[in-house]
């Protein structure tokens, strides 16, 4: 029984002895990592400008809001929405009879005003009539001359005409419609050039000037181009605190009116870290970088990233100026592992 006894705890002894033995995969991992082979660049300090960026909308550069000037029932409007016209065109017609009688009576007093001048003209050669007869009935011929001209350009309002090339934008009535003096009626648009108009700041529109060159971006069509600042309003908007500004399209750029951009200005140069863009790398939410430590050893940081600036991109957070950083790091880089330095 004593053997037995005996045995028992020698078994115990050596179970927990293999039980707290130290696994293979633990010792391949206390192992040193081999050095990665890395390129490096290094973090500066610069001075950047500052990069203010304004909305803004695209705009024709000719656009006309075409109203009524006399009363009438439109009488023909054959213009249709999105159709390209051409300066002089046929758009719209009033129906104004009156207008039209008040034509004919003029031109019927003007008739009788050139026959009573002429009839007393030869009367007065003849010594049958007076001088100052002929020069009342050449008053009288003037104003009625003036009547016709009146009448006819009161029978030209009653239609409406292109002023220019380019494509009708709204229709704001149809055929049969009552149209009033003042009432907009329809709005064309030029289509040769465009101009984006952007509310500039108060504190941004001092240093603008007709001339600079802006950078504009059209999100809708991913399209980025530079334009020139045509106008700039000398008076602010006393609500929103901006100036109104119209930068000029360069020709054959591929906008259409309305369309949303963002205009690009440039600030006061400011001081800021840079780092190249290939350097960061992200897991999830996170930004992080490999910085070289003591020892030429990789240290991972985390950062916090702003705007990108070409190649580089700008460090907010989690690096100093002059560190070195691992480019392309590889996806093996571990903290802590050794650096071997590609030229």
């Amino acid at each position: 029984m004593k053997s037995i006894h005996l045995i028992l705890p020698t078994l115990a002894l050596l179970a927990g002895c293999a039980k707290h033995a130290v696994p293979e995969s633990a010792v391949a991992a206390a192992a040193p990592l081999p050095p990665a082979k890395v390129r490096l660049a290094t973090a500066r300090a610069e001075n950047v400008a500052t990069v203010t960026e304004i909305t803004g909308t695209v705009r024709p550069a000719q656009r006309a809001h075409l109203a009524a000037k006399v009363m009438g029932a439109i009488e023909d409007f054959p213009a249709t929405l999105g159709q390209p016209v051409r300066k002089g065109e046929l758009l719209l017609k009033i129906s104004a009879a009156e207008i039209t009688a008040r034509v004919t009576q003029a031109q019927a007093q003007l008739n009788a005003a050139r026959r009573d001048l002429a009839r007393e003209k030869d009367l007065l050669g003849k010594s049958a009539s007076t001088a100052d007869m002929v020069r009342g009935l050449e008053d009288r011929l003037t104003m009625t001359q003036a009547m016709v001209r009146e009448a006819e350009v009161m029978l030209g309002y009653t239609k409406l005409i292109a002023p220019f090339d380019g494509v009708v934008a709204r229709k704001l009535a149809n055929a049969g419609d009552l149209a009033a003096p003042g009432m907009p009626l329809l709005e064309i648009e030029g289509t040769a050039d465009f101009q984006v108009e952007a509310a500039i700041p108060d504190s941004l529109a001092a240093t603008l000037a007709a001339g600079t060159s802006l950078a504009v971006t059209i999100p809708a069509t991913n399209t980025t181009f530079n334009g020139t600042v045509a106008e700039v309003s000398s008076a602010a908007d006393a609500n929103a605190r901006s100036v109104l500004a119209k930068i000029s399209v360069p020709a054959g750029a591929a906008v259409r009116s309305g369309q949303f951009a963002r205009v690009q200005l440039s600030g006061a140069p400011v001081r800021t870290l840079l780092a190249p863009a290939a350097a960061i790398s992200t897991l999830g939410q996170m930004e992080r970088v490999f910085v070289v430590g003591e020892g030429n050893r990789a240290v991972l940081r985390l950062v916090k990233t702003g705007a990108a600036r070409g190649d580089s991109i700008e460090i907010l957070a989690g690096l100093d100026d002059n560190e070195r950083v691992v480019v392309h790091a590889p996806a093996s880089l571990r903290e802590g592992q050794p650096l071997e330095v590609l030229p």
